[in-house]
């Protein structure tokens, strides 16, 4: 099968934490981007959000609109509110050509609380479960209708963070409701990505590849700090430069013929990290292991 290769501009500026790379412009992302040799972009929050603007932007570079994540609150508001609440970013999406919405649950969530440690991620009681899924499926049904399926993202810090909350999360939605794999966030939350893409191969939809630096990681739990702390210590890296067995999944992927985006998306200090150096060793990583495990990769 072929895939595509795109990358989050957390490189370059972080959207947790604004802070980090706050002066790097768009610009300087978009064309370091291209030139470690990606094809497309997920969204952040440098990103005009008016298709008309952002395409003429991309095409320059000749890149192509990967995804954008959305911050669901299905667990305060109704589905039809949220159906309204993401029209903007449904159709940004659709107009620019993305197949698959990054869609994470925020209620909650404390990845973005440098103070609060991940040891005290929320979790959903009985009644919020039996809240969020029907409401999940609504509105997955919905955005699949318009032509872009949601791809539920698993994120530290957030209620559906654990192979457990995935399990359930699988077996009680609809297909409609695609998952995002993301390698890093899942060892990180002490589950196995290999295990995972083999059990979910049917609903994943988009994969997002950040590195673990294992050291940091047991660091980090070890004196309990919070995510943001782990991201400034460099928990995080690009695929290649941690401990996680890439080609093992990549070829689990091949199998099941996943033919989507395959995302660099590892959020690291741009003052300690250099953005295009990272990038640059993330694709290259990336290219290595398709070829390796048999994927061929579309430019």
């Amino acid at each position: 099968m072929s895939v595509r290769l795109g990358i989050n501009p957390l490189t370059w500026t972080n959207d947790d934490m604004p802070s980090l790379g706050g002066d790097t412009p768009l610009e300087t992302c978009l064309s370091e981007g291209r030139e470690a040799g990606f094809s497309g972009f997920e969204l952040g929050h440098k990103f005009p959000r008016d298709p008309e603007v952002l395409g003429p932007i991309l095409d320059k570079h000749d890149l192509s609109l990967v995804s954008g994540w959305y911050s669901s609150e299905l667990l305060t508001r109704s589905a039809e509110e949220e159906i309204e609440a993401i029209k903007p970013h449904l159709h940004l999406l659709k107009s620019l050509g993305a197949k698959a919405m990054v869609f994470c649950e925020v209620t909650h969530c404390v990845h973005g609380q440098r103070d609060v440690p991940l040891s005290h991620s929320p979790t959903m009681s009985e009644e919020e479960w039996q809240t969020l899924i029907p409401r999940l499926n609504q509105v997955a049904d919905y955005c699949l209708e318009q032509g872009v399926q949601i791809a539920y993202h698993h994120h530290l810090g957030t209620v559906i963070e654990t192979e457990e909350e995935i399990a359930r999360l699988m077996a009680e939605t609809r297909p409609s409701v695609g998952l995002l794999l993301d390698s890093g966030h899942l060892v990180g939350a002490g589950g196995d990505p290999v295990a995972a893409q083999k059990r979910y191969a049917k609903r994943i939809v988009h994969v997002h590849c950040k590195d673990i630096r294992q050291e940091v990681l047991q660091d980090a739990r070890n004196r309990d700090l919070s995510f943001l702390d782990g991201v400034l210590n460099g928990m995080f890296t690009v695929p290649g430069d941690g401990f996680i067995d890439y080609v093992t999944l990549f070829k689990g992927l091949n199998e099941s013929g996943y033919a989507g985006w395959i995302v660099v998306e590892a959020e690291q200090d741009p003052a300690v990290a250099h953005p295009l150096t990272y990038a640059r060793l993330g694709c290259d990583n990336l290219k290595r292991f398709c070829a390796e495990a048999g994927l061929s990769v579309t430019p």
